[in-house]
Formats: C-alpha cells, structure tokens, sequence
C-alpha cells in the first residue's frame, strides 16, 4: 500500500512561504489503477516527485507497506519507475538499444541471453516490437510515450508514476497509452499513478484524485465523480472548481470521503470500466458497486443524502474553517482490511555495480558520438583545422638564428650599430614568434577543450535524472564522461602537437611537450565538464565556458604583463598560462629559449610545476562534475 499521511509541501521563505501541496492524505492499495487530475498549477507533478522522493515534503509523510520512507527504509532504485513530461530516450538509439541499455544499467545478473528475453518480452509488452530496431528520433509522441513506459519495466516496479504520458497525443494514442497503462496496474499488483490533463478516460481508472491548488477536493470511484460535483460530464469538474474556494473543497471532502469509501472501496486494477451515469433532471445516486465488492455493513447515510449535505455544510465552510484545528484536519481514512489488500510485489531487481554501469555507460556515449554525423565532423574539422591554423606562421619552420657574435669585432661603430639593430629586430621577430605559436596551440587547445565539456551533461541532465533514479551512480556517471573526454582530448592534443612540432620544427622534448598540451587541453575540458554540472541549461554551460577561454589570453601575461598583485591572484586559475610557460620552458636547452626570455615580460614557471597544476585543475572540474551530478536538477 501507498499512503501519504498530510503530505504538506511550501516553498518560500517562512513569512512568504506559498504552499504547493496542503495537507495530502491519500491511501492507495496494491494493484491500483488512480488519474491525478485538477486545473494547471494545482500541483500534481509536484505530487509525484514527492512520492518519488525527489522533493521533501515541509510536513507530513509518504508510507510504503507501513513503512515511513523519510525515517525508514527508503524504496529501492528497482521498485518505483517514474516516467516524466520529458523524453528519457536518447535519439541516436534504436527502441530495442534503449531498452537493452536500462536493463544494464537497472538489473545485474542477467546473461546476455536474458537481457535480450526481457527486452523482447517487454517490447511486445508495450506493442513496440515491430519496430524495435526504428531509431528513437524518428518515433511519433505516442511511441516514445510506449519506449518510456517500457524503460520503465525493466525492473518490474512495484510503484509506477507517469506524469502527463498521453500529453500531446491524438485521441486513438491516448487511448492506447492508458488501456497500456491500466494493464500495466493489473499486472503484479502494481500501483499506477498517472497525471493528465485529459478527463476523456476517467472511466477506465479506478480512482480519480481531484487536486485544486494543493488541496485534495475529490478521491475515489470515477463513477462518483458527476454526483459528487453536481455536474454532468467530467469536463464540468474544473469550471465547477471555481465556485468555492480550494480550503472549502477540502473540508466539505473531509467531511464526507469516509462514507464514500464505505459505500465503494476502491476497485482492484483489471475490473469492468463502468461508464459515467447520464444525467438528466435531478441528480441520480451512484451505480452500485458490483455483489462481490460490497459492503455488509449498514451505510449510515446514503450518497444522495451526502451530495445534500455537502451544499448545506459547504455553505459555512468559511467561518468553520476559522476555527477548524490541526487535528480536526487530519486523515480520517480508514486502512483497508489485510485480507482485502493484494500481496506487495517483492523488493525489485538487483542493481549493477558501479564499474558494471560505467562500462554501459561508456560504450553508449561512444555509440552516441559516433552516429551523431554532425558532432562527429565538427570535431574531426577542429582537429584538422586548428593545426594548420598555428603552423601557418611559421610553414617553413622556425628562422635560423643568427651567430649572436657577429659585428662584435667590425672597427666600424656604425657596421656595429646597424648589426646590433639588426640582431635586436631578429630576436624580437623570432621570439614573439615562438611564443606565440605556443599560445596559440594552448588557446586553440582550451577553446576545443570548452567545446568538449561545456555541453557534456547539461545537454541531457533531465535523462540523467531520470537514470540517476533508477538506480545510476553519480560517479559511474562522471567517471564514463571522463574516460571518453581523455580519449578526445588526447587524440586532439597528439594531433595539435605532432603536426606542429614537426611542421614548425619546434625543439625540445616532445614528451613533455605533448604532456603540457594534453593535460592543459584536459584541463579546461575538466573544468568545463564542471560548469556544465552546475548550469541549468546547455546553452548557459556553453557561454559561460567561452567567456572562460577568452580570459586565458589576456591573463596568461603571454601578451601583456599583468601587474604584480593580479598576476599572482589570477595565475593559479588560469591553464593557459601554465600550459604555454611550460612549453616554453621546454626550450631551455635551445638558443630560442633566451631570445623567447628576452621579449616575455612575465616569469615563466618550471615544466613540472606546469604539469602539476594544470593536473590540479583537471582533479577540480572532475570534483565540481561530481558534485554538480549529486545535487538533483530537475527543475
């Protein structure tokens, strides 16, 4: 069973606190079929991300089997499935992809055999079958409402929530998608909630829930719904809402849902739909429920005598609730008998290690690169392109440098003089040149490494949500991004410093050259890894990434010299400018090194002081990512 005991929800602070949820108290037995409906905004997604625990409730709490899941034993990944308004399916998958890949992620165990049994039966399951091996991108909305549900059933949930499923959808898929949903409920007693707009099938659930502004105004039997409300369709409901004031809705069902549910307990998942009564002239009591399901006891009053004792008791609602108490408010919902609540469906499926979900993790982003034909070219034009931008100023190589004792020994001052200029002119030619060329391989390197992480998570956060409550780890997560970043970067640097180095013939030692511009690449890809962890949108990580690259030139001091006391702020922030010293200091061992030294105005710092910080930043962006994954971000 599923039971909210006056689940109260505020967001605000205390003396501006608006409530989302007032007072929730609901109970809902195994194997149930149950529509969340009222006007928009009135809460019913926030509803269910409380029951899903991706909200905390400000007062009151939700029971599972007894059970209070904020101070207990919390659900297991495997036994709740949540399918949000958002699509959860990547478009470069296929629907049997997408289903094999949340059975790896959701259930351990499973041979490949059995991961390919479980798929094809749950395909067939949904009537996604046929088209098992059609890419997601193509699919229309009432087939990836079908792929979200199946993702879903891989673990068999106990406890199924679907947030607006058949939104958008033409009236045969809407259908469709709640007969799915209502056998779905009927199989191993598995409780359905379900959040729709649409009030065309209410006949088909077994209860309706009735949200106005937080406040539960109507829970049971769809076929009360019209005698409740005094209407004659269940379109009437909304407009009729607005005749009383939420609080008053609430009271006036406070007073009279525990006769409602002795007169019609809630009805198993799989019984006959009964169709909405006609109405006509005066208001006609509720069909009956069927012989088996009845009562034996008395029925105090009769439903018609309820429906006119809720107009008279509605029509001091306001003054009583004056002086109503906590107490009188609270749940008077009586717990269905033991003998009449179905067997709870087990504790749910085992969850895979976290290097199992890496793994998968792994080899889907791989699978996702490589068959998204635009992100693929972009990259392979950066890696070829960017290169060749550097080694165009220096295509021949590097000048040679003249002898530095030349016109030392000429009699003539004037021979010397022009010598002199001469060699000063070279140098600072030569020199801006060398040190240029390095800072345009480290920016050029940190813009692809923006490029490379500034869209990484935040681009599918909301399907990293939905798989993080599945049962996904954070650091399997991060540690998947990581591994197939390195690989992009390291193929990216190799590339940038083999083809500029040989081109250019820089001197130096290639090895630690090639380390420099691959930790500094990896540095800002980290860095930019991290913001998009923490920004709410893809675009917000990308601009905010790009203002990051355009600060490592002017602050690297490769330029201008920075005045002393920003340097020495800003320097430690900056990959540029650790990733072009270091370089740099490479050269030592050549004649470039001091004519480079003589046209720099800023210190260069050693190579393996470089190489330690830049690896410092790469163990930061990677913290901020873990930590940007652990904190929810649904909104």
């Amino acid at each position: 069973m599923l039971e909210l005991k006056d689940v109260t929800l505020s967001v605000g602070a205390d003396s501006d606190a608006r409530p989302l949820l007032s007072e929730v108290s609901i109970q809902l037995p195994q194997g149930h079929f149950c529509a969340v409906v009222g006007p928009s905004g009135c809460g019913k997604s926030t509803l269910l991300k409380v029951i899903a625990g991706l909200r905390e409730p400000t007062a009151g709490s939700v029971h599972w089997e007894g059970r209070d899941l904020a101070e207990e034993e919390d659900l297991e990944p495997s036994q709740i499935g949540y399918v949000p308004q958002f699509s959860i399916a990547y478009d470069h998958l296929t629907v049997r992809e997408s289903v094999e890949t949340a059975i790896r992620l959701r259930v351990a165990g499973l041979s490949s055999d059995e991961r390919e049994e479980r798929a094809d039966g749950i395909l067939t399951e949904v009537g996604l079958d046929s088209i098992a091996d059609r890419m997601v991108k193509v699919l229309s909305g009432g087939q990836k409402r079908r792929l979200a549900l199946a993702v879903e059933m891989v673990t068999s949930p106990a406890l199924l929530l679907a947030d607006e499923v058949t939104s958008g959808l033409d009236p045969k898929a809407e259908e469709e998608i709640v007969h799915l949903l209502r056998d779905i409920a009927s199989q191993d007693n598995r409780i359905v909630l379900c959040v729709t707009h649409s009030l065309r099938h209410l006949s088909l659930y077994d209860s309706v829930l009735v949200l106005h502004e937080g406040h539960v105004v109507y829970h049971g039997p769809a076929r009360h719904l019209l005698h409740y409300f005094d209407i004659e369709s269940p379109e009437e409901v909304f407009p009729r809402l607005t005749n009383r004031s939420p609080q008053g809705w609430h009271k006036s069902w406070e007073k009279h849902r525990t006769s409602y549910y002795e007169t019609d307990r809630m009805p198993l998942a799989g019984a006959k739909p009964v169709e909405f009564p006609a109405r006509s002239g005066a208001p006609k009591a509720p069909p009956q429920p069927p012989p088996e399901r009845r009562r034996t006891v008395e029925i105090p009053k009769s439903l018609r005598d309820l429906d006119d004792d809720a107009d008279r008791d509605l029509e001091d609602v306001e003054e009583d609730e004056a002086e109503a108490t906590p107490e009188k408010k609270r749940s008077r919902t009586p717990r269905p008998d033991a003998e009449t609540e179905a067997e709870a469906i087990g504790d749910g499926e085992p969850l895979p290690g976290g290097v199992s979900q890496f793994f998968t993790l792994f080899a889907r982003r791989w699978k996702l690169f490589l068959r998204d034909c635009g992100q693929l070219l972009l990259h392979l034009a950066l890696i070829v392109g960017f290169p060749c931008l550097v080694v165009v100023f220096a295509w021949d190589g590097l000048p040679n440098i003249k002898n530095l004792e030349m016109g030392l020994f000429e009699s003539n001052p004037v021979e010397q003089a022009a010598e002199a200029l001469d060699f000063v002119k070279q140098s600072s030619h030569i020199g801006g040149l060398v040190s240029g060329i390095v800072m345009f391989q480290v920016i050029l390197l940190t813009l692809m490494g923006a490029n490379n992480g500034a869209r990484e998570i935040a681009s599918e956060r909301l399907i990293y949500e939905k798989e993080r409550l599945g049962g996904v780890r954070p650091a399997a997560y991060v540690a998947s991004k990581a591994a197939f970043l390195l690989l992009l970067v390291a193929v990216q640097s190799a590339w940038m410093a083999l083809f500029v180095k040989f081109v250019c013939r820089l001197p130096g030692s290639l090895e630690t050259q090639l380390l420099l511009l691959l930790l500094c690449n990896a540095a800002m890809t980290a860095i930019c890894l991290g913001i998009s962890s923490q920004t709410r949108s893809a675009e917000q990580a990308s601009l905010v990434s790009i203002y990051l690259v355009g600060f490592q030139l002017p602050l690297s001091g490769a330029v201008l010299a920075l005045p002393a006391a920003l340097e020495w702020i800003s320097r430690p922030f900056i990959a540029g400018y650790w990733g072009w010293s270091g370089y740099l200091q490479t050269l030592l061992e050549s004649r470039y090194y001091e004519i480079v030294k003589s046209v720099v105005q800023t210190d260069l710092s050693p190579a393996p002081l470089s190489l330690w910080v830049l690896a410092f930043h790469v163990a930061v962006g990677l913290l901020i990512a873990y930590t940007g994954c652990k904190r929810s971000r649904w909104e």
